[in-house]
Formats: C-alpha cells, sequence, structure tokens
C-alpha cells in the first residue's frame, strides 16, 4: 500500500484520479449536503496501483482491475457507484 494524499470534502480530488472515481467521490459528498463536513477528510492510498479512497465517516472508494468503482460505508453492502 502507498500513501497518496489527504484533502477536505469539497476539495479537488489529485489529478491522478480517475474520473469514475471523481464521479463516486462528487456523489458521496453530494449525499452531505446540509451536514457539517468542515473538519472531515477524504485520505487516498494506492492498493496494487488501483485507488482506495477514504473519508473520515468510514465511506470507502474503490476502483477494481477492470476499472469498476464500488462505494461502502463501514459494514454496509458495497453497491456501484
Amino acid at each position: 500500500m502507498q500513501l497518496g494524499t489527504r484533502w477536505t470534502v469539497g476539495g479537488e480530488p489529485p489529478a491522478r484520479v480517475s474520473p469514475a472515481v471523481r464521479a463516486a467521490i462528487r456523489a458521496v459528498e453530494g449525499d452531505l449536503l446540509g451536514r457539517d463536513t468542515t473538519q472531515w477528510r477524504w485520505t487516498l492510498t494506492w492498493l496494487e496501483g488501483r485507488p482506495v479512497v477514504e473519508l473520515d465517516d468510514g465511506t470507502v472508494i474503490r476502483e477494481g482491475h477492470d476499472g469498476s468503482v464500488t462505494t461502502t460505508l463501514d459494514d454496509d453492502d458495497a453497491h456501484d457507484a
């Protein structure tokens, strides 16, 4: 695993993140409208060359070998982004 970077909710994701992962990030952030997320951060790591993006609330976005993107929250079932 390789550490990437951190950024605030609503900020610009790193340029290396694919458009599909960016769309998943924006979808999660859209679901957070109206909540105080001023102290929340995204953390980007790389696992086997693919991004794993985690939000402080436990939301995790992963890009698979085939380019598919899944979003999970804690122990919830994965759903396609």
